[in-house]
């Protein structure tokens, strides 16, 4: 006989555990289900564990094999005279008779239990507590409608029946046990807190971490659509990987929320990335348009933070899920390296427990009868509240960033005199801060333009028209409104032209939106295998601009382009926009070799091409707010100085006595003030030893690829009038002579005349010139030898 028909005769507790379980649906979230599927079930559980010993004997002689002699087969006793289908829960459990005989072997009820005798109540309660475990799942197994979810429910079923007959614990058995991927989910957002938020103060650095926490909470309680579904939503994506994974969360994550004889795990500890990368889409759109749905029901306090703040968080950490560079994402994740940022201490932790609807703090009243039939897969909380207090890291568990085992620089200012200094700058204009357009006159250009964007009021999209797809209606308006404002602000263009390259599939544009139109934008091509980005058209319309649009749209172009791995912008500005690109970092130093762009852009006629080179470790749209960070840290830190040192000291008095020259380190007070002496560098008293050293940096300098325009004097017939110019020539040829006739007796003669190439070079060329270029490059060669040499300090 199957293990289903002794479930399904002798077992008068089917369906008091909880309603039949619906088929799962797509992600999503459920109010009050999880909260009352599971009270359900735990309130069962605390009846039968209080009910009389031989009531407990028959409820688990249902399940247990009989013991007879003669090597009976029965695997589970059945009732003569069953109960009704479904049981009366007011009706009184009749008397427990140990000799009434099994339906199937005849064998009495005793025979069934004889190996329960002398085992604990404690036992006895852990054991009734997998049955009423099988039974819900068993009402599960015949309500699912996917056959993916049925099949985990099936083999939790048989796995929970054998773990009763064997009197063992139930281990799910798989050939990966937890975690699956490293970092977690949790540890991942955790570095994203670090990386992007750890320069704020520490008030709007915990708002942070309590988006964070609430982030953490939707995921332990979110709903996992099912292969099937999935696959007819996203055909193209892994299905292999996803039901691998949505097996593992049904065993390890969902189902034992309910049946809490199985081991549970937290969905953000045990999932990394890939789980994470496979939800975030759906799961992001999901929870703002249900904040938008239910924002008339959110306590005031509450409403900014998840109405303004909340899609701003996830629209970040959409980022770093998807992009292939995020460093949030390595194992080796240290803070120091992501650009000097201060560390959050705190861990941040998923709540243990959902939080009710409509993001509120306390408790909601449910009604039980209002609650639907729902499936264990199906059950899931929907709060968007953070836990007021989320859980602390487990000693066992490692710290990720050890203050004790960070290398200390000398001379470097100790990490707990930087976050006493913090918490005493206000700054009103910080990220998530008390949002103000009262501006100081010292404010960065892009502050305004940032703070509007934290408050919806701009949005940025890069968007660009499409042969493969069907055309978006919003998208191709955009793209109207962008070759509008183009046309406008540059009129020298052909409006022709800028349609052509607008419109070109290949061709993107940063778009800048305020209240629906387009009012800005950046068109530019991307070159991946070149390793740069021509930038075609910049523009903001002329009623909206002097607000730092301009700076902030530039801001983002280079954070999108870092994600994707490129590095470089090259542009051709006139006479009008080479202001603007300056002051954006660009300049007319190219450092991509004219060998990738040639022939890839066009030369404009009248313009300057100009080139900006980006650096991965800077948050380009926050890098003004960290440097005026920075600068109110330095400057609050002077103050302090100042007021330990701020001391009179009596004048000097030794000048009076003939004293024509005295060290500066002799001065009073000079030392305490941090001074000390710069620029010494080791002097080789030994003429040899200064010989050879210096005849070897000189040697490399000479075999550079850039050292070719100073090899040798320059010639009156080929740069006219260089000498009514250049009033002290030098070049490497005359270094050399000098250097063989042991001219260079200390080293600052040599440096000195090396220097003086460079500058010469400069005051005769024009900076766009190959041989200013060139200058600067072997410039750099040179220091970099000297301070090898130890001829300077580092």
């Amino acid at each position: 006989m199957s293990e289903s028909a002794g479930v399904q005769q002798g077992s008068p507790a089917i369906g008091a555990a909880g309603s039949a379980p619906a088929a799962p649906g797509a992600g999503g979230t459920e109010g009050s289900g999880a909260t009352v599927g599971s009270a359900r079930i735990a309130a069962k559980k605390a009846q039968l564990r209080s009910s009389p010993r031989p009531k407990k004997l028959e409820k688990l002689g249902v399940y247990s094999s009989c013991k007879a002699e003669g090597a009976c087969k029965c695997n589970g006793w059945k009732s003569q005279n069953p109960p009704p289908t479904p049981p009366r829960t007011d009706q009184q459990p009749n008397s427990v008779n140990l000799l009434e005989p099994c339906r199937s072997c005849s064998h009495t009820l005793g025979d069934h239990v004889t190996h329960l005798e002398n085992v604990s109540e404690e036992e006895m309660n852990r054991l009734l507590g997998i049955v009423l475990d099988v039974e819900y799942l068993y009402t599960c197994v015949h309500k699912e409608e996917d056959a993916d979810t049925k099949q985990v429910y099936f083999s939790l079923f048989k796995l929970l029946r054998k773990c009763i007959l064997q009197m063992g614990k139930p281990v799910v058995e798989a050939q990966e046990s937890p975690p699956f991927e490293k970092p977690s989910i949790e540890q991942g957002v955790n570095n994203f807190v670090q990386y992007k938020f750890s320069h704020l103060p520490s008030k709007e650095r915990q708002t942070i971490v309590e988006l964070a926490k609430m982030f953490l909470n939707q995921i332990n309680y979110w709903q996992l659509e099912t292969p099937s579904q999935r696959r007819q939503r996203a055909p193209a994506d892994d299905a292999a990987g996803y039901k691998v994974n949505y097996t593992r969360w049904l065993c390890y994550c969902n189902v034992p929320q309910f049946c809490d004889s199985l081991p549970r795990y937290e969905t953000t500890q045990i999932f990394g990335r890939t789980l994470l990368g496979s939800v975030f889409t759906v799961m992001r759109k999901q929870l703002l348009e249900q904040a938008r749905q239910e924002k008339d029901m959110l306590p005031p306090e509450k409403r900014t933070l998840i109405l303004t703040h909340f899609p701003k968080f996830l629209s970040m950490l959409e980022e770093e899920v998807y992009s292939h560079s995020s460093p949030i994402w390595s194992e080796n994740f240290l803070v120091g390296s992501t650009g000097g940022q201060i560390p959050i201490h705190t861990v941040i932790s998923a709540p243990p427990v959902a939080r009710p609807l409509y993001y509120s703090t306390s408790p909601v009243s449910v009604d039980p009868s209002s609650c639907g039939s729902v499936s264990p897969a199906r059950k899931t909380a929907s709060a968007l509240e953070p836990s007021p207090g989320g859980q602390k890291r487990k000693p066992s568990e490692p710290i990720p960033h050890d203050e004790n085992k960070k290398l200390r620089i000398v001379g470097d200012i100790p990490m707990e005199l930087i976050n006493e200094v913090m918490a005493t700058i206000t700054d009103p204009t910080s990220m998530l801060g008390p949002e103000t357009s009262l501006l100081s006159a010292h404010s960065a250009r892009d502050e305004a333009a940032r703070l509007e964007e934290r408050r919806g009021v701009i949005e940025f999209h890069v968007i660009g028209n499409s042969l493969n797809q069907k055309p978006n209606k919003r998208i191709l308006m955009w793209l109207v409104g962008l070759q509008n404002v183009f046309s406008h602000q540059l009129p020298r263009m052909p409006k022709e032209y800028i349609t052509r390259l607008v419109f070109d599939p290949k061709h993107k544009t940063l778009s800048l939106i305020k209240d629906g139109r387009v009012i800005g934008g950046i068109c530019f091509r991307m070159f991946p295998s070149q390793g740069f980005t021509e930038i075609v058209f910049c523009a903001v319309t002329s009623n909206e601009q002097v607000k730092g649009y301009g700076t902030h749209l530039m801001n983002h172009l280079k954070e999108y382009h870092i994600k994707h791995d490129i590095l470089n912008f090259l542009t051709y500005a006139d006479e009008y926009a080479i202001g603007y690109f300056k002051k954006q970092g660009f300049s007319k130093d190219i450092k991509v070799p004219k060998a990738k762009y040639l022939g890839y852009i066009k030369d404009y006629e009248g313009a300057t091409l100009m080139g900006c080179e980006l650096n991965p470790s800077i948050p380009y749209t926050e890098f003004s707010v960290i440097i005026k960070k920075q600068k109110e840290i330095i400057k609050k830190l002077i103050e302090r100085k100042q007021a330990q040192i701020r001391k009179v000291y009596p004048g000097l008095s030794c000048f009076k006595e003939g004293v024509r020259q005295i060290p500066i380190e002799s001065i009073p007070g000079i030392r305490e003030t941090g001074w000390k002496p710069l620029g010494k560098g080791k002097e080789l008293k030994d003429p040899d030893q200064l010989y050879s050293t210096l005849k070897t940096i000189l040697q490399h300098v000479k075999s550079h690829q850039n050292a070719w325009p100073f090899m040798e004097p320059v010639k009156k017939t080929e740069a006219p009038g260089y000498y009514q110019v250049i009033r002290f020539p030098m070049d490497l040829k005359t270094m050399s002579e000098r250097l063989k006739s042991r001219y260079y007796t200390t080293r600052k003669l040599f440096m000195a005349d090396m220097q003086r190439i460079f500058t010469n070079c400069r005051e005769y060329n024009p900076p766009e010139s190959q041989y200013y270029k060139c200058a600067n490059l072997l410039e750099k060669v040179f220091y970099t030898k000297i301070k090898e040499a130890g001829l300077i300090e580092k």
